[in-house]
């Protein structure tokens, strides 16, 4: 953020996410970009955003970092981690150390393989809607800083502004609303998962580079990652007219 104050720049990126709520905006996508913002405005090292299916349990939803082993991480959390606690307690987890043998003793799955891809801290914020749960944000650190109460606040902004996406249209007080959002985020992510398996296959390359590329795709000629990741499945779309990775 050369070049501007930190107060300006989530300024802006207040200003991006309205603008993007229009009556038929792309809420897999908003998500996606959120989570960006979040390690760009928080100084944290990944970040990613899980929603509650209809039985309760954490999907990945998006991620900053679409690296395998990141969201290999998140998707721990259906049994444990920090994310779990927080999404049915209602309440934040900031600062946990997987350096301290508190950590591991609590999620002896999760913390290790945390550890293991360079994390030493985590931090996981309710996407909460007055007392309405819907998922969890959950922020990484590969260096030892500690979040002061400003940027805990400031990360439960930004996990609010995700559950306003989600529920948002007038009527955020109905549960059909709700569900019919999160159901529609969790398809959507399937299909982007396939699309992203299949151009990384075709190119031989990474599944950062082909999501990259697809998104890249998909936002230049205006067209909805879901719509679009589903035409590529069911074969309707060409595949060809997408401009491979420079790496392909």
């Amino acid at each position: 953020m050369i070049g501007m104050t930190r107060e300006q720049r989530l300024a802006e990126v207040f200003v991006e996410i309205a603008d993007s709520l229009i009556d038929d905006f792309d809420v897999l996508d908003l998500l996606q970009r959120l989570s960006a913002r979040c390690v760009e405005l928080l100084e944290v090292s990944a970040a990613g955003i899980l929603l509650a299916d209809p039985h309760g349990e954490l999907q990945v939803i998006a991620a900053s970092d679409e690296h395998t082993r990141l969201l290999e991480l998140l998707a721990l959390q259906h049994d444990q981690g920090p994310c779990v606690e927080c999404f049915h307690t209602g309440s934040a987890r900031t600062n946990i150390d997987f350096e301290h043998p508190e950590a591991a003793t609590a999620w002896p799955r999760f913390t290790p393989r945390a550890r293991e891809l360079g994390f030493v801290a985590t931090h996981a914020i309710p996407l909460r809607l007055r007392d309405r749960v819907v998922g969890a944000l959950n922020l990484f650190q590969t260096s030892v800083h500690r979040l002061d109460d400003s940027e805990i606040a400031l990360a439960q902004a930004l996990a609010d502004v995700a559950t306003i996406t989600i529920l948002q249209q007038r009527t955020l007080e109905k549960t059909y609303v709700e569900n019919t959002q999160l159901n529609t985020a969790l398809t959507s992510r399937i299909l982007v998962e396939q699309v992203k398996g299949v151009l990384a296959e075709r190119w031989g390359t990474s599944v950062d580079e082909a999501f990259t590329a697809f998104r890249a795709y998909a936002r230049a000629h205006h067209l909805r990652l879901t719509d679009f990741a589903r035409h590529i499945v069911d074969g309707t779309f060409d595949t060809s007219t997408i401009p491979a990775p420079e790496t392909a």
